[in-house]
């Protein structure tokens, strides 16, 4: 239980990380690129912030602590006061001190200020180090100075100095030279990516259009090697797909031309013989074969010739279900969707993919339902009806050319095999789907899906 439990919250893991990472091969890309790139600058921030940086701080803070112990070591005794002025006056004019004298004052312990930084932390370890007397330091001054107030003997040592004799601009030089080189090279790895996947985009958007049956514009080959490789196989894979298709057309019209010929012969033969059981079987078995040819002919002929067109799938519909109804079926149409959308097909197909599928559930039922509704990517055409349904085992077979879930020779109530055949091909060819479930009338449910 315990494995079964970590291999879960690992699954589960895996799962998160998938959705956080880009989904693009750009950001991915990006991602590759820009990774490394943080992680040095974060590797080289925390060594010179850790090593050069502090120790400069240290440094500095060690000098204006060794500044001030010489200043109150000259002040120890107490000089003359006009040898008291001219050491301040030195020392602001060599050292940058300004120093005060408060005679007979005793320096106020006050509550300890928060550690704001190194800086504070490191001046204190060296005036502890090098001065040796109690000391205060007030940092809350507004004009960027450092007051430092040192106990002498006889009088309290008012110290006055600029930050910057503690800070080093080295850290803000650094970081803003790593900052902008930074932002430099993110702007050329934008740039040479988007040069990089502009001709992946462009094959698969050519892909994508040839696979729905709309064809695709001529790509010329560019971008890396392999890129290339792969633009140029995939035009001749189209070459090599469109001319099977052509010549299997024209074979197929040959094929026809040679068996309607000895078949209309036998025809004319058996319309001479004397009319008996035996030459009605005859007639019959040559009229299913030419609904067979017809049938087959049809479904591996296609509507490719035909152009392609933004149509409104509810006039369609609304068109098929009217023509149907005239022998007096009850074919009901619900349009879920409020606006209105085109799509992009050959029209004669897409109606005779829903023609096939109506007259398919009407034949086997008393009532048939059309639905229409659209998402953001596809419109869905779902067919409804009473009937007896398919059962599960069955749903992909009679997608198969020729299979019949009637296995009597009758064409009438068992059709030629091809109706669902055809259907499904059409709406492949426009890069959609067609799929059989359970209806919610009990019977079977067709569901084409359509890309826009």
């Amino acid at each position: 239980m315990k494995i079964l439990g970590s291999l879960y919250w690992t699954d589960k893991a895996k799962h998160r990380i998938k959705n956080i990472l880009p989904q693009t091969l750009f950001g991915r890309a990006l991602l590759i690129i820009v990774t490394p790139l943080i992680l040095m600058q974060a590797i080289s921030t925390f060594v010179f912030f850790d090593r050069h940086w502090d120790t400069m701080t240290r440094r500095l803070a060690h000098t204006l602590a060794g500044d001030i112990a010489f200043i109150v070591d000259s002040l120890t005794p107490l000089p003359r006061q006009i040898d008291l002025n001219q050491i301040f006056l030195k020392a602001e004019d060599i050292l940058h001190i300004r120093l005060t004298y408060s005679p007979e004052e005793i320096l106020v312990k006050k509550e300890p200020f928060q550690q704001w930084d190194r800086v504070r932390k490191s001046l204190q370890a060296a005036l502890k180090e090098r001065v040796r007397r109690p000391f205060s330091i007030d940092t809350t001054k507004k004009d960027r100075r450092i007051e430092i107030k040192v106990q002498l003997p006889q009088g309290l040592l008012n110290v006055n100095v600029h930050e910057k004799r503690l800070y080093s601009s080295t850290p803000y030089i650094f970081l803003m030279w790593m900052i902008g080189s930074s932002l430099v090279l993110f702007a050329i790895a934008i740039i040479f990516m988007r040069n990089q996947i502009r001709p992946i985009r462009r094959l698969a958007i050519a892909a994508r259009s040839f696979g729905m049956g709309r064809g695709s514009s001529e790509i010329k080959p560019s971008g890396a090697k392999e890129v290339r490789q792969a633009t140029q196989a995939f035009r001749q894979m189209r070459e090599r797909i469109t001319r099977q298709f052509a010549q299997r057309t024209e074979m197929l019209a040959g094929v026809s031309h040679d068996l309607r010929t000895p078949l209309t012969r036998m025809r004319l033969q058996i319309e001479m013989l004397e009319r008996t059981p035996e030459t009605k079987e005859l007639q019959d078995d040559i009229q299913e074969m030419e609904r067979m040819i017809d049938g087959y002919l049809t479904f591996a002929r296609g509507e490719g010739s035909e152009p392609l067109s933004q149509i409104n799938l509810a006039n369609v519909i609304k068109e098929i279900i009217s023509i149907e109804r005239r022998d007096g079926s009850f074919i009901s149409f619900i349009n879920k969707s409020k606006e209105i959308k085109s799509v992009t097909s050959r029209p004669q197909a897409i109606k005779r993919a829903i023609t096939n599928l109506v007259i398919n559930s009407k034949k086997y039922a008393d009532t048939v339902k059309v639905e229409l509704e659209y998402n953001s990517d596809h419109a869905i055409i779902i067919i409804d009806d009473d009937g007896p349904g398919i059962k599960a085992e069955h749903r992909d077979d009679v997608f198969k050319a020729f299979f019949r879930l009637d296995p009597s020779r009758n064409t009438d109530t068992g059709g030629t095999g091809l109706g669902l055949t055809i259907a499904r091909d059409i709406v492949q060819r426009h890069g959609g789907d067609l799929l059989l479930s359970q209806a919610s009338l009990g019977g079977l449910r067709a569901t084409i899906t359509l890309p826009l």
